[in-house]
């Protein structure tokens, strides 16, 4: 498979699993904020703000109230961040963002998979230099100049095209960069632009300061790696320099 087909079908292929993750990820963020600030929204804004975020990108309502229910059990842990980095095939780098309520379970499940695919753990800082933590908004279905001058107005660092999936074909998505702290006013200025938001796509980030060319053997191996990676539970997000791997 080369590079452009295996770009596309890990596209493809990542849909219900895309899902998947996002359902978890924001089931464990009402625990973690419920037993912060409790179940209440009126008195609770950043539950009620994620709640309203869970109705944008179509989390069903049984799974919103099920953790809203398992954030009140004694028993249920609290969720906390982690980040593991790594060396990845042909001097890539991976960082590999966790949410999670038992470190120890994590750490044996995260490390073992790194290390089997011929990866190796790495002290931490010594990859997260090469990226830096921001926000991605995927904005659909328009052309190139719009996205870049209204996102330019609203505060934006960078805009990116999304590769289309057939071969010589224009983009019609692009990933509009910006600091976390706007990423939220950012989305909203642009939704109010009239701009089409894939919230699904859309998320806090580690970007890559610049990309890493492999042979297509350490491109195999590190899409392996990926996708390995996120089928843990805990595993969140995987962020990768491999050139041409989009996850």
């Amino acid at each position: 498979m080369g590079r452009r087909a295996a770009k596309i079908a890990l596209r493809k292929g990542k849909s219900d699993a895309k899902k998947a993750k996002i359902y978890g990820r924001i089931g464990k963020k009402i625990i973690q904020l419920a037993k912060a600030g409790g179940a209440d929204t009126t008195t609770n804004a950043a539950l009620d703000t994620l709640l309203r975020q869970a109705k944008d990108l179509g989390v069903p309502k049984d799974v919103v109230e099920r953790n809203l229910k398992r954030a009140t059990d004694a028993k249920q842990g609290d969720y906390q961040e982690v980040t593991y980095e790594a060396y990845g095939p042909g001097g890539t780098g991976l960082i590999v963002f966790c949410l999670t309520d038992n470190l120890n379970r994590t750490a044996s499940e995260v490390k073992p998979t790194i290390t089997k695919a011929g990866a190796k753990v790495a002290e931490p800082g010594s990859v997260m230099f090469n990226f830096s933590r921001c926000g991605c908004i995927v904005v659909d279905g328009t052309n190139e100049d719009a996205v870049f001058e209204a996102a330019m107005e609203a505060g934006a660092d960078d805009v990116e095209p999304v590769p289309a999936e057939e071969e010589g074909a224009a983009s019609t998505s692009y990933k509009v960069f910006v600091p976390v702290e706007a990423f939220s006013s950012t989305k909203a200025t642009l939704k109010g632009l009239g701009f089409s938001v894939n919230e699904e796509d859309s998320d806090l980030v580690f970007k890559a300061a610049a990309p890493v060319e492999v042979d297509d053997e350490s491109f195999s191996r590190c899409e392996a790696l990926v996708e390995k990676l996120l089928e843990l539970d805990d595993v969140d997000n995987v962020f990768t320099n491999c050139d041409g791997l989009v996850v």
